[in-house]
């Protein structure tokens, strides 16, 4: 995905570098969305992007700044206001709650969401954090800019509105899912939501990224993702969990797994009315 974006930066604490004004005709979705250009959605993977009309789009890719996201890169940080929303396009990023020096995830955020949309209907989440699990690249506006959008056309919040009902059915269900569920269940829940979120069989994940995310034991991550690859699931590399029967792993999941899903497929299927 990196090399669609021709100008990319790499996210920052600064105040805004402007946008996209030295991005050449290699990327015309952010310059060119009119009914003039009806396939330039094409290029816009993030599907939040994707379903707003043309002509919302053209209004909002102005104003956005591609970025790469590395490893490790804090998005979100609970003792610092959010300047920016992040329209992800490849990668992943993960949401979790911080405190007492400790942390949980609650939600995996993919091409199908952004992070800080929650800011368009509501404030900053003081026990958050955002943080890029696997690197990619994404699209940011600054929060004051995407608000004045907002606001000339309200259509645009009813999309984000949407998809932070999702999100928000995923942040609890995943609590719901720790107490209740057991590690088999859990696992097969994270790997299929992670994928989901990816578009991708393959995900660079490690054991202990498991167990600490997850808040389960080394040797029990271990135990549960060999029990899978001897069932013919996936299959396990250095730093790599690579999923081969996805129908079937979705069977090992719990419950959890289709509310999800099945909440971020109907806040999109609804946008697209």
């Amino acid at each position: 995905m990196t090399d669609q974006l021709p100008a990319v930066v790499e996210a920052s604490n600064s105040a805004g570098d402007g946008a996209l004004r030295n991005v050449s005709d290699t990327q015309p979705v952010l310059h060119s969305c009119g009914a003039a250009r009806p396939n330039n959605r094409v290029f816009v993977k993030n599907a939040l992007l994707a379903a707003v009309c043309l002509e919302d789009l053209a209004a909002i890719g102005g104003l956005l700044e591609p970025i790469i996201l590395r490893e490790r890169m804090v998005l979100q940080d609970p003792k610092k206001n959010l300047d920016h929303v992040y329209f992800i396009e490849a990668g992943l990023v993960s949401l979790r709650i911080v405190a007492a020096g400790s942390m949980l995830e609650t939600a995996v955020i993919g091409y199908r969401g952004a992070v800080g949309a929650s800011l368009l209907v509501g404030g900053h989440l003081e026990t958050h954090q955002s943080v890029v699990l696997f690197p990619g690249s994404a699209h940011r506006i600054r929060v004051e800019d995407l608000r004045r959008v907002v606001r000339e056309r309200p259509a645009i919040r009813g999309v984000f509105l949407r998809y932070v009902q999702a999100l928000s059915i995923h942040s609890a269900q995943t609590g719901l899912c720790g107490v209740r569920h057991n590690r088999e269940k859990r696992l097969a829940c994270w790997l299929c939501l992670a994928s989901d979120a990816l578009d991708a069989n393959v995900l660079p994940v490690t054991h202990d990224y498991l167990s600490c995310g997850l808040g389960l034991r080394r040797a029990g991550v271990t135990e549960t993702l060999s029990r899978f690859e001897e069932k013919g699931l996936i299959r396990k590399m250095r730093g790599v969990v690579q999923i081969d029967e996805r129908k079937c792993l979705e069977q090992e999941a719990c419950g959890c797994y289709r509310v999800i899903s099945g909440a971020y497929a109907l806040s999109h299927s609804v946008a697209a009315l």
